[in-house]
């Protein structure tokens, strides 16, 4: 039952079970962010890992999308989302912790980061499709536009608190002692989500016959793969995905070894990119109103885009400007993208299928993460650092050319039901700012396309 939203005004003023899941994942967004800049410093500057090493690194944080994106969104569909979220972010938390106690006992290895990545990898699989599906069920639809378009905002602040301050944690206490602070993000999370009220009904028990699961799994692939507009956008995540994270994948190493920048400083640039989220999810919503959604989306995914060939050209002293300049306006597309088209996802697919469809679409979008990862590695170990991120970055904008020949640009706006004309002049979505899905970032430099 959606609370009652007559009372206008904030929605986190208002709605006290929203405030809390607001608190939870900006908290845990933070943690994450300062572990994006943490790990790969621990991997660099105690076990003195390579280019190859540190996008080993990660592709084991991203991997689980692809062993088991599909199946969980069928079983999420199954189970109450909120004790899903809880148990996953307890997991993480005691994972993350669970570092700097094996480097006190002198058992810190690369191999333990790749296991401790892939396996909050996988508690982050399941947390993200919960939680996407759980989202819904505690706002009204009028206000999910709002409650979105906050949680991107607030995520992407975080973003930049989170990894300035992951440079100065290292500076400070050491690379292996900042993961506590994903640690302690974590168990934030997890007393913000028991202290929500609204209670989902329990599942029914139903008997289930052989193959149930792979059925369901097939009807949310069918759905994206006979949707024009889900099959568009999945195929753009994912051409976007592997160029975004082949850069974020040797970022950290490029500026300290080719740019020769300290930790701390390294932080306080990645927090600097990472404000352009917070202006995405700001403009969003007041882009889709004014030119539609589906005129913003390429505005904010193609013609944002095209700045990420800043990035490459970044030098010590003055240079560190283009960097900035790139990373901003990455940070904003990836955000304001997200934003739109979550909340066109939400609206746009049947509730009953909302899990399975956003678990599809994310194991298609997110399993290119962990092979982006790998290319960026294995293109700084064969070619060179810059070269591995001018090679990556052109992929950015080059991915929008799913946009370009789809449906999507002859129409103002994205549709809001199944029900509506799918071509044509339009469609629907005139309240513009669809709500956000948040990103299941592992705190990189931007997050990734949802």
């Amino acid at each position: 039952m959606k609370r009652n939203t007559a009372r206008r005004g904030s929605l986190l003023r208002r709605h006290r079970d929203f405030r809390l899941l607001w608190c939870g994942e900006t908290a845990g967004k933070f943690g994450a962010s300062v572990t994006g800049v943490a790990m790969p410093l621990v991997a660099v500057s105690t076990l003195h890992a390579g280019a190859f090493e540190v996008g080993m690194l990660s592709a084991a944080a991203w991997l689980p999308w692809l062993v088991i994106g599909l199946p969980v969104g069928a079983w999420v569909d199954r189970l109450r989302r909120r004790p899903v979220m809880m148990t996953a972010a307890a997991v993480a938390c005691a994972l993350f912790a669970s570092v700097p106690v094996a480097a006190w006992c002198g058992l810190l290895s690369t191999g333990l980061l790749l296991a401790v990545a892939l396996l909050t990898g996988t508690a982050t699989v399941f947390f993200q499709t919960a939680y996407t599906a759980y989202l819904p069920s505690i706002l009204a639809p009028d206000d999910q536009a709002e409650g979105n378009a906050k949680l991107h905002g607030s995520a992407s602040a975080a973003q930049v608190a989170g990894q300035g301050s992951g440079g100065l944690i290292t500076q400070a206490a050491g690379a292996v002692n900042g993961m506590f602070a994903q640690a302690a993000t974590f168990l934030v999370a997890l007393l913000c989500l028991s202290g929500i009220r609204h209670r989902e009904p329990r599942a029914e028990r139903t008997e289930r016959r052989p193959g149930a699961l792979v059925a369901e799994v097939g009807e949310g692939l069918r759905l994206i793969a006979g949707d024009p507009w889900l099959r568009t956008l999945t195929l753009f995540g994912a051409a976007s995905n592997l160029a975004l994270m082949g850069y974020q994948a040797v970022l950290v190493i490029f500026l300290v070894q080719t740019v020769g920048l300290s930790p701390a400083a390294v932080g306080g640039l990645v927090a600097a990119t990472g404000a352009g989220g917070v202006v995405g999810a700001f403009l969003a919503r007041r882009a889709a109103v004014r030119v539609g959604t589906a005129r913003a989306t390429l505005l904010f995914e193609f013609g944002l885009a095209l700045f990420a060939l800043l990035i490459p050209l970044t030098t010590d002293g003055a240079g560190v400007v283009f960097f900035v300049a790139g990373g901003c306006c990455v940070s904003a597309g990836v955000v304001a993208g997200n934003v739109i088209k979550a909340g066109f996802q939400q609206r746009y697919c049947p509730p009953q299928l909302l899990g399975r469809v956003t678990a599809g679409s994310t194991f298609l979008g997110y399993g290119t993460i962990p092979l982006g990862a790998l290319l960026g590695g294995a293109l700084g170990s064969a070619l060179g650092l810059r070269a591995a991120i001018w090679i990556t970055t052109a992929g950015i904008p080059l991915a929008a050319v799913f946009l370009l020949c789809s449906p999507l640009r002859r129409v103002r706006d994205l549709p809001t039901s199944l029900q509506e004309p799918r071509e044509g002049d339009g469609g629907g979505g005139g309240d513009g700012g669809d709500g956000g899905l948040s990103a299941a970032g592992e705190g990189e430099p931007a997050l990734p396309r949802s």
